[in-house]
């Protein structure tokens, strides 16, 4: 999937003072299975797809993650365990942490971030001030420049995905992760921190800041803009590549409403703030940020199927792309507990962050500055 590029950066921020199975008529296609799923093939069968298949079906129903192996425990909390074939997602057990994995994630981040100061975002030492200044040679125009800078991270990000498969296999997944995430954060901070310094500039378009209950609206639909747009970061220690790195199949949570939440996050947070600015730089950013993500939609659907295959096909068919299509016409049921889903340590601590992000935009904004990019 694409990742989100912005976070939440721009001035509304500012101190506020079934399942649908193979007919019966309609020969089902053959099984494929990952090799994580090896274990079902012993039970590859027609009769899986059947009306009286909830025995095999619940076999199915472990097959989720959260990052350890497929197989584990049940949650009392996950919907139709009988039919789920993807993990449960933002489950999260304070008792299988280990100490020492959350250490090395904070050695590493702070690594991470030395690095990045040093190689990229210092004036004195780093390469972002040249790629800032090489690409708004380009154009005179704010504009012209944020799409330029949107496309080549998309380029990059999208295009190192689609790889991952090959690169895993010939570097291993931690160095991949770390090749994909060493080359894309240092684009992705270049493009926001130009966002913030340019988002006033080009053509003013309209002004509504002054309309009672705008700012209000703009900060709650970037506020809840955070909960689609990070629902495959809950594995911290996969993101640090301390834990080693997976395609994950969500299913429960956010993927209930919607199979691709980072896109329909996105869209969400692009439409409140270029409602909010007004001006022909936050259309263009806009529009270069859905673009992308429409992409992510279909890449991200094509790798899913080709890793996961017929298992995603399922997942697919239970789930919609538009929030809430497939749980009105019947193919998603939601659970009556679906609330428990929610009351989770990850999704507290994207509360958490998205918050602490609001209280500090007039820090980032004036770091932004400081750049001069």
């Amino acid at each position: 999937m694409a990742s989100p590029l912005l976070l939440s950066i721009s001035t509304p921020f500012v101190p506020l003072g079934r399942r649908y199975l193979y007919p019966h008529n309609i020969a089902a296609p053959p099984l494929r299975y990952p090799s994580s799923l090896a274990f079902l093939k012993p039970f590859q069968s027609r009769n899986i797809w059947g009306t009286n298949s909830s025995n095999s079906l619940r076999l199915f129903g472990r097959a989720h993650v959260r990052g350890t192996p497929i197989g584990g425990a049940e949650s009392e909390t996950s919907i139709s365990d009988e039919s789920r074939v993807g993990e449960d997602s933002a489950a999260f057990e304070l008792g299988e942490q280990k100490l020492s994995s959350w250490a090395y994630f904070t050695a590493i981040l702070g690594a991470v971030l030395v690095a990045l100061n040093i190689l990229w975002i210092n004036p004195s030492t780093g390469f972002g001030t040249a790629y800032i200044d090489a690409v708004s040679g380009l154009s005179p125009s704010p504009e012209v420049v944020l799409l330029l800078l949107i496309v080549i991270f998309a380029i990059v990000h999208s295009g190192l995905a689609s790889l991952r498969d090959a690169g895993e296999e010939l570097i291993g997944e931690r160095a991949y992760r770390v090749l994909f995430a060493g080359i894309s954060l240092p684009l992705a901070v270049s493009t926001i921190v130009y966002f913030i310094n340019h988002r006033y500039d080009g053509t003013q378009l309209w002004q509504l800041q002054s309309v009672f209950g705008l700012h209000e609206l703009v900060w709650f639909s970037s506020f809840i803009s955070f909960f689609f747009l990070y629902p495959s970061t809950f594995n911290l220690l996969e993101v640090a590549a301390v834990d080693k790195p997976k395609l994950h199949l969500w299913e429960t949570g956010i993927i209930r409403i919607t199979r691709h939440p980072q896109m329909i996050g996105q869209v969400i947070w692009c439409l409140a703030h270029t409602l909010w600015i007004g001006n022909s730089v936050a259309v263009a950013t806009s529009v270069g940020l859905i673009v992308h993500h429409i992409f992510g939609v279909w890449n991200g659907d094509r790798r899913l199927a080709l890793r996961y295959g017929q298992t995603f096909e399922v997942l697919k068919s239970r789930t919609s792309i538009i929030p809430f299509a497939a749980i009105l016409d019947g193919r998603q049921k939601l659970p009556k507990d679906y609330y428990k889903e929610f009351l989770r340590l990850p999704y507290l601590t994207i509360t958490g962050l998205t918050l602490g992000a609001y209280f500090a935009h007039p820090l980032m904004q004036a770091s932004s500055f400081r750049l001069h990019w």
